[in-house]
């Protein structure tokens, strides 16, 4: 699990762009490194459960397959905007060749069929990660209502047809009841059975791409109709709408807040972990933020204010904003849309909790900024204090920093490929080798580590490079 972890963040998490430097991107990378440990004890265990209270708040409600907007989340564009009717209904779940015993399931009578699939999986595997549960289209449903059994499935001859539309299937769609009894099947296909039923398996074939064919049409739908959307948009612009719009705002705003209210805990906590200086700091950044500080004291008219832009950008937006707007780059999870889109206010929140501007709020502001406009005072002193706390810690001495990285190098040691990494930097180090070259010449410290000479041994034993040898 570490090693996977460790490879991910590596891998995703790191920013990727053109315009970066090098320096940006080794700093980066060095911070995930050296932070690894502190995410794995310390702010992962608040930001997996912020993100499984999003889930489970998310899938309280109605959650529309298609145009992924859901009735309680955090974020204004993501809001089904539709009071859909909907009830709870629990399953009783049998797993086919598992055995007698049955798990009971919550769904939603609103939700598809492949929606209800994933909540089953999601209970009857819940003790497996989500790399190694089957999938939704691995999976059959049969309901058993009586004698005879009817495989369920989000289109098939019963869909509802609504002019040229196709509505997705539901378990409302089915009649399925409360305590209903449903068998999950795992779809195997070996290649004995392939052998003996070769036309069998190109018919299943054949029904699965018409299956997925006839859900990427454009005129298939689940709660609302992206027609209906558009007309309403639209309405909006009128004058004699503009009250009725306002009031609509205002329920959504309230409902916004609902679901905010419910999750105002473990976003607290999460801050908490992160934003702590009385607990244990990563040595990293007390060394990091230390340098920046020295930098700031060795160069003319650096206020304090730009201090802690340097630092916000080389931590909380560099890292932290990273790992929780994507709980996947550290947990073996899948996150949906509609939880991304409320884990994006969190974030853009945190990020306005770092940055020393002050936003003044009015009617038209940013629903997100509204959300947490009384908060957002109380998460910016989070932040001074964290860094004044980091300011007044007792100094981390270079001969502490390099024990310590030598220390998460030998726990590390097994699982990242060194050799892989050296060969990056020194295609990097080859195509700018002469200017690389010059910038160490004319540095002390390079000088002083003799990193020129080392550097030119290197390209001549690799390339046989001309050097000064």
């Amino acid at each position: 699990p570490e090693q996977l972890v460790l490879s991910f963040m590596l891998q995703y998490c790191l920013p990727r762009s053109e315009s970066e430097t090098v320096v940006e991107r080794m700093l980066c990378n060095w911070m995930s490194i050296c932070l690894y440990q502190f995410l794995k004890d310390s702010a992962g265990e608040p930001l997996y459960k912020l993100f499984r209270a999003i889930k489970h708040q998310t899938e309280k409600g109605p959650v529309d397959a298609r145009v992924k907007k859901a009735k309680y989340t955090l974020n204004d564009t993501g809001l089904l905007g539709d009071d859909v009717e909907y009830c709870v209904l629990t399953l009783q779940v049998l797993v086919h060749g598992e055995g007698p015993d049955v798990t009971p399931v919550k769904v939603l009578n609103c939700d598809t069929v492949s929606q209800v699939k994933e909540k089953i999986i999601e209970a009857v595997y819940r003790n497996l990660p989500y790399s190694q549960r089957p999938k939704v289209d691995s999976v059959s449903l049969e309901w058993r209502p009586g004698s005879t059994g009817q495989i369920l499935s989000d289109l098939d001859l019963t869909s509802q047809k609504e002019g040229r539309w196709r509505r997705i299937n539901t378990l409302a769609h089915y009649n399925v009841r409360d305590n209903a009894t449903l068998v999950l099947s795992i779809v195997l296909h070996t290649q004995q059975n392939y052998d003996q039923n070769q036309d069998n398996q190109e018919e299943s074939k054949n029904v699965l791409l018409k299956r997925n064919a006839l859900l990427e049409d454009d005129k298939v739908f689940h709660l609302v109709r992206p027609d209906e959307l558009d007309e309403m948009k639209s309405k909006r612009g009128s004058m004699k709408d503009k009250s009725m719009t306002k009031a609509i705002t205002e329920i959504y705003l309230t409902r916004l807040l609902s679901v905010k209210g419910t999750l105002q805990q473990f976003v607290d906590d999460f801050f908490r972990s992160v934003l702590c200086s009385g607990s244990v700091v990563p040595p990293a950044i007390k060394y990091f933020f230390d340098f920046l500080d020295e930098q700031a004291l060795k160069h003319d008219n650096v206020d304090e204010e730009t201090v802690h832009i340097w630092k916000t950008n080389s931590l909380p937006l560099r890292f932290w904003v990273n790992i929780l707007k994507n709980p996947h780059f550290t947990f073996d999870v899948h996150v949906t849309e509609v939880v991304d889109a409320s884990l994006s206010v969190i974030a853009q929140t945190f990020m306005d909790a770092c940055t020393k501007t002050e936003h003044k709020l009015s009617r038209d502001s940013p629903s997100n900024k509204l959300l947490y406009a009384k908060e957002i005072s109380t998460y910016k002193k989070m932040v001074d204090d964290y860094y004044k706390g980091i300011r007044q810690m007792v100094s981390v001495s270079d001969q502490d920093m390099n024990t310590h990285l030598a220390e998460v190098s030998r726990t590390h040691t097994d699982k990242l490929n060194t050799q892989v990494a050296l060969h990056q930097l020194y295609q990097y180090a080859s195509k700018y080798y002469d200017g690389i070259i010059q910038s160490l010449d004319e540095d002390p410290a390079a000088q002083s580590k003799q990193l020129t000479l080392r550097l030119q041994r290197i390209a001549a034993a690799l390339e046989n490079k001309v050097t000064d040898l």
